[in-house]
């Protein structure tokens, strides 16, 4: 199947249930991280490590996925996530039933394991199955699908527990239990989902010609943009995690009630930011504009959470996500233009990026407990205005 295919909806609706997966799993995080926090007196910092131990192995699996992906297709790969995610699951019930800190990040890390295979399958998957140019608006259509997700995994604890507002360790058996079961229904699904294998122009033998900026080129290093562009992703991984994972920890530092309805301050930002790619890309927004207007809200954000009054800053979560909804979106893309036969490799080197969701929420929890949760936030200037040269500047360098 090539870019020209027309038939879309089938494979997308499958592949937005596992962005929803994805998101899910990621979700979590944001539950178990006050959970374990509290029922282990553990420091913010070394709680934070749960979010590094999901995301590590993006940069160690990120490789490997890629070459599975050549060697069994995207669509068996994406079963092989869902059964390595159960797996990962089973790991987070022993870990509970021991009340180990250590075993839960053993746990973490091989669902962030899972979540490397699926997403270097889903996110070109997405990118190649229709025109690059309008590739945005279909990944804004996963990314709906993804972080509404985020606060439905802490909504479906909360729902599943007892009493959601003293939640034990005890207390998470029956949930990961359910989700157990829930991904391995998913495995079986995708080998039976109707997925054709696509590829990008130029990436197969036979449409070399199709993509000449690659034709001569003999590593993905010599692909200045996609570079960039996996550092851009790095920084932008990290701080998307800081906007959709810290609202209910923050809640909870400003002593606010119902800590945990404040998920959904972000998810809904980064909704309405998806809604506005799908209407505006490409027809009226190009991809690169679009990220340039993101990264100038998302600083404003970002300077509003840090210098509002403490209670009414953490609305100012809403404006940090809207202005990441986009970025992803039209990152993939811009950075992988014209790869031709290397698309897979790039993709590959894209998703190792996604490690960078490891290093700022740790940088992020370690910061809170020395400077406070409020001036925490400050971390995440710099990294949207590295987003904003990217989408101003730094996509343009392989048209030189």
């Amino acid at each position: 199947m090539t870019q020209k295919q027309k038939n879309y909806a089938i494979p997308l609706a499958f592949v937005g249930m596992m962005f929803f997966s994805l998101g899910f799993a990621l979700g979590i995080n944001s539950f178990l991280i006050p959970v374990l926090k509290d029922s282990l007196s553990l420091p913010s910092g070394v709680a934070y490590l749960l979010l590094a131990a999901t995301f590590v192995p993006f940069l160690i699996f990120g490789y490997p996925a890629s070459k599975t992906i050549a060697a069994i297709g995207y669509k068996r790969t994406m079963a092989l996530s869902f059964l390595i995610f159960a797996a990962a699951f089973v790991l987070f019930v022993l870990s509970a039933k021991q009340e180990s800190f250590p075993l839960f990040l053993i746990a973490s890390f091989v669902s962030g394991a899972a979540n490397a295979y699926l997403q270097a399958c889903v996110n070109p998957y997405v990118t190649i199955l229709g025109p690059l140019e309008s590739a945005a608006k279909r990944i804004s259509i996963m990314g709906i699908c993804n972080k509404l997700a985020w606060p439905v995994a802490p909504l479906f604890f909360s729902l599943i527990v007892a009493d959601p507002a003293n939640v034990g360790i005890e207390d998470l058996y029956t949930p990961f239990y359910i989700i157990i079961g829930v991904f391995l229904f998913l495995g079986i699904l995708s080998l039976l989902a109707p997925l054709p294998e696509v590829t990008a122009a130029g990436e197969s033998e036979e449409s070399a010609a199709d993509c000449p900026y690659a034709a001569n080129k003999t590593s993905i290093w010599q692909f200045p943009h996609l570079v960039l562009g996996a550092l851009t992703l790095f920084i932008y991984v990290g701080v998307e995690t800081l906007s959709l994972s810290t609202a209910v920890d923050y809640a909870k530092a400003l002593g606010l009630a119902d800590p945990d309805l404040y998920a959904w301050i972000p998810s809904i930002g980064m909704v309405v930011g998806y809604i506005c790619g799908i209407i505006l890309i490409p027809k009226y927004l190009d991809q690169a504009k679009a990220m340039r207007i993101c990264a100038w809200i998302a600083v404003i954000g970002s300077l509003a959470i840090v210098l509002l009054p403490a209670e009414i800053s953490i609305w100012a979560i809403f404006l940090m996500s809207l202005g990441c909804s986009l970025m992803w979106p039209a990152l993939w893309p811009l950075a992988m233009a014209d790869l031709g036969k290397f698309t897979k490799s790039g993709s590959a080197l894209l998703t190792m990026a996604i490690a960078g969701g490891a290093v700022i929420p740790t940088i992020f929890g370690f910061l809170q407990g020395s400077v406070g949760a409020q001036a925490a936030y400050w971390l995440a200037l710099p990294c949207f205005l590295l987003i904003l040269y990217y989408g101003t500047a730094g996509y343009k360098i392989r048209t030189k």
